[in-house]
This record gives C-alpha cells, structure tokens and sequence, in this order.
C-alpha cells in the first residue's frame, strides 16, 4: 500500500506571459498535468494569460483543482481564469501573496518576470527568518534562471547570507521532478537555516 500524498496543494509562481522559448509554455503544461494526475491543487495568481494560464488548464484538463487569488484591479481587467474551481479575490497584492502562502504546502518557480521574482524573494526570505520551512523549487527550464541561481551563490559567497542559505531553495531542470522532490523533503524537512543577524 502506496503512503498517501504529502502535497496537497502547490503554489506556483510564474509568467503573465509565454516568454521567448516554447518549453516555457510545454514545461508549464507538463507540470499540471503532473500535478492533477498527483492530485496537487494549484495554488496560483488566478490569471487566464501566459503561463499561469499554461498551467492552470493543464491541471483542469486533467481533472485536477485549481485555486486562484487575484486582486480586484486585476480581476476587473477580465484577467481572471474563468474555469477555475475557485477564485479568491482580495484587495491588493499583499493580501495575494499572504493568502497563496497559507494554502500550500510548498513553492515552484517557473519562468517569469518582475512579479515572480518579488514572490519568489518574499517566500525565500520568510523561510530565511523562519517564518516557515515549506519547500522551494525552481523549475529552470531552458536555463532560465541561471543569473538568479549565480546570484544567490554571489549573495552567499560575499558574505551577506551564510552557507547554509544553499539550501533554501532547489533548483531542477525537468518540470517531472518537481513533484518527488517536494514530496521527499516534506517526508524528511529541511533543518531550518541558521539564522543571524
């Protein structure tokens, strides 16, 4: 007998648009797709466009939940996923983020611009100062994020964050393993970074 899941729900965060490479889009798709058939929900912005779309149909084409938050400024743009089981809307971007990070159990980045990366900042620094200890992983599809991971090591290697800050974050190729990685750490935790100041 299989042990259940242990990720129930996973906040993805990524692109309003497609960007210049079609694997953005595939791997966007390939990992909803992995997600219903694991019977993850999608926690995500609640936009319908690029690859927050991308991924929000492929989990609903396989049968999976789909849980959106956006703002009303962005939801009266018609920006708003229509087919999405659930949608919450919240006054501003604060509350969005706030929200998306008490529904998971763990974090994806995938490919994005400006807004990602301050939700991506925003989660690792809480998980920094040990506001939580949920996973965190990066989908760097294509080698998008290449800069950040470098920056991060920069970040560490010039003494603004200790060694142990490596391991906040994961970072892998292949949206397929995305999945088993979150489910074995949430198995085993991560010991919290040791945090000072």
């Amino acid at each position: 007998m299989t042990s259940p899941a242990l990720l129930r729900a996973l906040c993805v965060f990524c692109g309003s648009q497609f960007g210049d490479n079609p694997d953005f889009r595939k791997a966007a798709a390939a990992l909803g797709t992995a997600m219903a058939a694991h019977k993850t929900a999608l926690i995500f912005g609640g936009g319908k466009v690029g690859l927050m779309g991308t991924c929000a149909d492929a989990v609903l084409s396989g049968g999976g939940h789909v849980v959106g938050v956006i703002p009303e400024f962005l939801r009266d743009k018609e920006l708003a996923h229509k087919n999405a089981q659930e949608m919450v809307v919240v006054a501003d971007m604060h509350t969005r983020k706030r929200i998306m990070f008490e529904r998971a159990d763990a974090f994806c980045i995938l490919p994005g611009g400006i807004g990602t990366l301050d939700e991506f900042f925003e989660i690792i620094t809480w998980r920094q100062l040990r506001r939580h200890n949920k996973p965190i992983v990066v989908l760097n599809t294509g080698g998008y994020w290449d800069h950040l991971k470098g920056l991060l090591d920069t970040i560490i290697a010039r003494g603004f964050a200790h060694e142990g800050h490596s391991h906040l974050v994961d970072v892998v190729n292949r949206p397929e393993d995305v999945i088993p990685l979150i489910e074995a750490e949430l198995a085993a935790p991560k010991p919290a970074v040791v945090f000072k100041v």
